[in-house]
């Protein structure tokens, strides 16, 4: 990357880990205030559902706009359409409210992760595509995984509304320096070049991209179940306070974000399909030993290989988005379509999830995360058998 690449990656690097630590403050606070206000799992569902259904829907036209108007103001409007929504969460009192928060912060999302991943794939070296996204990742997946440790102990020591607050300003630092820092939006790479954009039929028969999507998918699906039902497993069976949730849901994350540089790094030179197909077969088995689970001690070792198999694959498949945004000229579409399948898959594993909560019992949820993990893992074998990869020497 030259020297203005390099500032831009910190700026975007940063402006990401800020604000999704704040989103994760309230990710594992959301399940059990719920519950309490006496939603069923359904309900719990939606509350997680509704982000992703938003989101899948405004997805690719965000992505298709920022490739043909540009990156920042995207970018900048979804940072403070985050900052701002954290008032609407503490004005919320009931479980119906808090549902229709999470849609327009699911709209906010769509304008603001896929983009970002463009911009980050514009300015990504041929050759380089593993270890760049590895590193962007990290900022996503630490954020990730420091906001629920720290909404747990915010909510024990102070309150709800106090963590709504901390995720309002931790964006709207980030909407602060991407304003003001990012180069104008005339200088961008998807504006400046100026080339024929992928038409939508032609991305949506592309086999390896399909391949992609379904994985995804299958992924985001198994995180919906374990952000959605495993904080109220620990709280409903074992009587966890809201800390070691937090340490819970932060743990997984945490150990994919140590992960990203170096899987991001042997992807550039090993296969990238053998590592997706290796991390979705750890991640299968991993979300299946919920069934078997028995105390703290269990769970832990579960989230672990979760986020093991999670750091194994992400670099990889998103290493493979750059290089298809790269060949179809059109990075925003391809990170809206990949980020679509990441939110239609947390829509369908929160909500199957739920219903199987309610129809048969909680830890029915994760045998379906189980399954879905394989179906998707098996998909993407068959869409990609024919490629044959260029690796770095």
């Amino acid at each position: 990357m030259t020297t203005s690449d390099k500032k831009i990656f910190a700026i975007l690097f940063f402006s990401i880990f800020v604000s999704v630590t704040g989103v994760g403050i309230v990710v594992p606070l959301l399940p059990v205030y719920a519950y309490e206000l006496g939603a069923s799992g359904l309900y719990i569902g939606l509350v997680f559902g509704a982000f992703s259904l938003s989101r899948t829907f405004f997805l690719p036209y965000f992505g298709r706009l920022s490739d043909k108007k540009g990156r920042k103001p995207l970018i900048v409007a979804g940072l403070l359409a985050y900052a701002l929504i954290s008032i609407g969460f503490i004005l919320s009192k009931n479980v119906e409210t808090l549902i229709i928060m999470r849609f327009i912060q699911g709209i906010s999302s769509a304008m603001l992760i896929p983009v970002i991943q463009a911009y980050v794939g514009d300015i990504t070296p041929e050759g380089s595509e593993g270890m760049s996204m590895g590193m962007f990742n990290m900022s996503m997946f630490f954020g990730l995984s420091l906001g629920p440790l720290a909404g747990g102990v915010i909510n024990e020591h102070f309150s709800l509304n106090t963590s709504f607050l901390c995720m309002g300003i931790l964006a709207f630092l980030g909407f602060s320096l991407c304003l003001f820092l990012l180069p104008p939006t005339k200088s961008e790479r998807a504006v400046s070049r100026k080339k024929e954009v992928a038409s939508w039929k032609k991305l949506l028969r592309d086999k390896d991209l399909s391949g992609l999507f379904f994985f995804r998918f299958a992924y985001a699906a198994c995180v919906g179940v374990v952000w959605g039902f495993l904080p109220v497993l620990a709280d409903s069976e074992f009587h966890l306070s809201s800390s070691y949730i937090g340490i819970l849901v932060m743990l997984g994350v945490f150990i994919s974000g140590v992960m990203q540089t170096p899987m991001g790094y042997m992807a550039d030179r090993f296969s990238k399909r053998i590592m997706i197909l290796i991390g979705g077969f750890i991640m299968a088995f991993a979300i299946s030993l919920f069934n078997w689970a028995d105390g703290f001690g269990d769970l832990f070792i579960a989230n672990v290989l979760i986020g093991i198999g999670g750091g194994i694959a992400m670099p990889a498949l998103m290493a493979l988005a750059v290089l298809k945004g790269n060949t179809t000229k059109a990075m925003g579409s391809v990170m809206g379509i990949i980020t679509m399948a990441h939110s239609s898959g947390m829509l369908t594993g929160s909500l199957v999830a739920g219903l199987m909560m309610d129809m048969f019992q909680l830890r029915h949820a994760f045998s379906f995360g189980s399954l879905i993990m394989i179906l998707g893992t098996g998909l993407f074998f068959f869409y990609t058998s024919h490629r044959k990869e260029k690796i770095a020497q």
